[in-house]
């Protein structure tokens, strides 16, 4: 195989000046573009040797390149976060209103018109759109990201899977605004977390950032060969968020089911391994362990005796898998194993592929 060489650590060409009359509408893009040009080169010239785009690159350069490039990665983070609420009044408080109205709606929908009688069933719905929220803007913001960011590609030389991790950063930063949302409803309810297994959130939080890192790479190199891979990932997450036990709870009728049937009629197999197979389910589980934290919840629904008095009955089979910690510990750390073996094995492939990205894009 011929080895592409590219130009990082040659001089960069500037883009032209903007002239000193009114500004165009693609003035605040070139602005970017030359911020973007300017921390590229400031890192090229840091880099003495050549990068080189093939499939004999080693996995621990580009690791190297990626580190030395981190003041890109946090400029692209920063950049991502203003784009996004630019022009707007409320900024920021966008990106906590959003999640706060969703909050109230289900609230509303499941305590008042279609009560299910699971006690504040707002903090265990929205412990899981929490992560799933973080896994979503991630892998979708990292699938178009070299796509849409096509002319500084072309243009400028740095590690192009820094994009994507980029895509990642600023869906953790929304997942920390949202956060607060999570904890002002808690307050409102005066719902209190398990604060002994708080650590819990951060195994369960690398696993889940290292799984759509791992993802985003791989689905953004693909994406820039077949443009249809973005469009076909919104479709498989709106059918991956009903595998999670977000909006249904997990004990009970799911968790026997999934025991009760087997995996092609093969005896001791159960449809649970296909379940738990999915790494989103332990992650999502470990944070309504950690911020629900109710084991057996007394249902919220009246329920009448003979005598005619009315209670609050235990829900039966619970709402939380009842596994304990050491059972969320072990699976988030395997799911956060797996992803750096996939993250490691996305980075082979997008190197593989970056050769081609200039005449492709």
């Amino acid at each position: 195989m011929t080895d592409v060489q590219s130009d990082v650590g040659a001089a960069v060409e500037p883009p032209a000046p903007v002239g000193g009359g009114e500004a165009t509408d693609a003035a605040p893009a070139d602005a970017m573009e030359r911020a973007i040009a300017e921390r590229a080169q400031r890192i090229a010239g840091r880099s003495k040797p050549t990068r080189v785009v093939a499939a004999r690159v080693s996995i621990w350069l580009r690791l190297g390149e990626l580190w030395r490039a981190r003041e890109l990665f946090f400029f692209l983070v920063r950049k991502e976060i203003k784009v996004k609420y630019k022009n707007s009044a409320l900024g920021f408080l966008w990106s906590m209103l959003n999640p706060a109205l969703t909050l109230a709606v289900f609230y509303v929908l499941f305590t008042f018109f279609l009560p299910n009688g699971i006690p504040n069933f707002v903090i265990y719905m929205f412990s899981a759109m929490l992560v799933w929220n973080l896994f979503q803007t991630a892998v979708l913001g990292g699938t178009s990201t070299i796509v849409s960011n096509a002319a500084i590609v072309k243009k400028v030389a740095f590690p192009r899977e820094i994009l994507s991790l980029a895509a990642v950063g600023s869906a953790f930063m929304f997942f920390l605004f949202q956060s607060i949302v999570l904890l002002a409803f808690m307050i409102a309810f005066w719902h209190r977390p398990d604060w002994s297994a708080l650590w819990l959130v951060i195994p369960a939080l690398a696993a889940i950032i290292v799984f759509a890192a791992a993802l985003a790479v791989f689905l953004s190199a693909v994406n820039v060969y077949l443009r249809d891979t973005q469009h076909l990932v919104e479709v498989l997450l709106m059918a991956w968020f009903w595998a999670i036990p977000g909006i249904y709870p997990y004990s009970g009728r799911v968790q026997q089911g999934l025991i009760k049937h087997t995996i092609l009629g093969i005896p001791g197999s159960h449809l649970i391994w296909v379940y738990f197979a999915n790494p989103v389910s332990p992650v999502v589980m470990s944070f309504q362990r950690v911020f629900y934290n109710v084991v057996h919840p007394r249902s919220t629904l009246l329920t009448k005796l003979p005598s005619g008095n009315s209670i609050h009955k235990l829900i039966p089979d619970g709402v939380m898998a009842r596994y304990g910690i050491h059972w969320y510990v072990t699976s988030d750390l395997i799911v956060l194993g797996v992803s750096l073996v996939l993250l490691l094995g996305a980075m082979v492939v997008f190197g593989r592929l970056e050769g081609n990205f200039a005449e492709e894009l």
